[in-house]
């Protein structure tokens, strides 16, 4: 069975986004070294708790736009 799309496309995105906060955070080297298996709790949860924060700072952005728009 086929995957939807757009379930699809959004795994793609959050990886694009991990990765894009491991490197902001200046992890990649680690990541390569060990692999994701292999990173600590604290060092995965760091990654994710930044990508939490980006997605929250995206979503309010998104509804202030919303409300720009009007009825």
């Amino acid at each position: 069975m086929d995957k939807d799309p757009g379930k699809v496309k959004a795994e793609e995105e959050l990886d694009d986004l991990k990765h894009q906060v491991a490197k902001e955070l200046d992890m990649n080297d680690d990541i390569q070294e060990k692999g994701w298996e292999n990173m600590t709790t604290g060092q995965v949860g760091k990654i994710g708790g930044e990508m939490v924060r980006e997605m929250i700072k995206e979503g309010k952005k998104g509804l202030a736009e919303d409300g720009d728009e009007g009825p």
